[in-house]
């Protein structure tokens, strides 16, 4: 069986060619766009507007994810406190007055300061990262919600009960049970959270970047090799 190296037009000056894996390894490359027309060649100036604007509408989503949650969760205090569960759609959702000290479930009740601590750390970080790094208005959005669900419970563990950072979280929302036997009971800020954070996964699978470019994937060129019977 022989396998012939097909000429390549056009690579090198002179009419040179170039053998197939010569012809692969240029073929191969990665291609990276911007997510809008003309955000590689923004000025200095364009680039802090944009970045100023990002900044803007992630403490935006932010500030309204942490202000609705303490909304519900007022309304649920006041509402709520020594009642039965309300039985909603048939059952498949009740509202009902837990508080929690821990994460779900009420695991590491024990160690309410540390989940505050760390909390404390990530909802920093992310708010640094907004600011300082983020040019799209879809991780604006994303990273916001993670923010505020974040920040919106951190609130409850130090101003709530009277002792800071180990205040207990208030929840309301318990699927299919009224006790949360069936899933963790939670609150509009853990909704924030879960949703930002899926929002954030579906942003890197998908090639869109914080900066504002997008990874489209590799754009390969394959070399179609004819075998030809030997005699």
């Amino acid at each position: 069986m022989v396998r012939a190296a097909r000429p390549v037009r056009g690579g090198r000056s002179g009419g040179a060619t170039l053998s197939t894996g010569e012809a692969e390894g240029i073929g191969e490359k990665t291609v990276e766009d911007t997510a809008d027309e003309g955000a590689a060649g923004e000025t200095v100036p364009a680039r802090g507007a944009r970045r100023g604007r990002m900044a803007l509408l992630f403490a935006l989503v932010g500030l309204g994810a942490i202000g609705l949650d303490l909304l519900t969760k007022t309304i649920t205090v006041a509402t709520l406190s020594d009642r039965e569960p309300v039985k909603l759609l048939g059952g498949a959702v009740y509202l009902t007055l837990i508080r929690n000290g821990g994460a779900a479930w009420g695991m590491g009740s024990d160690y309410t300061w540390v989940i505050s601590t760390v909390a404390v750390i990530v909802s920093v970080a992310i708010a640094w990262y907004a600011f300082a790094k983020v040019r799209s208005a879809a991780w604006a959005v994303a990273l916001g919600l993670v923010f505020g669900g974040a920040l919106g419970n951190i609130v409850d563990r130090i101003f709530r009960d009277g002792k800071p950072f180990h205040g207990r979280v208030v929840d309301m929302v318990s699927l299919f049970d009224p006790s949360g036997q069936v899933y963790p009971v939670f609150n509009l800020a853990d909704s924030a959270l879960v949703v930002g954070v899926c929002f954030v996964v579906f942003l890197e699978l998908t090639g869109r970047r914080a900066d504002g470019t997008r990874v489209r994937g590799k754009a390969k060129e394959e070399d179609v090799e004819k075998e030809e019977p030997t005699s």
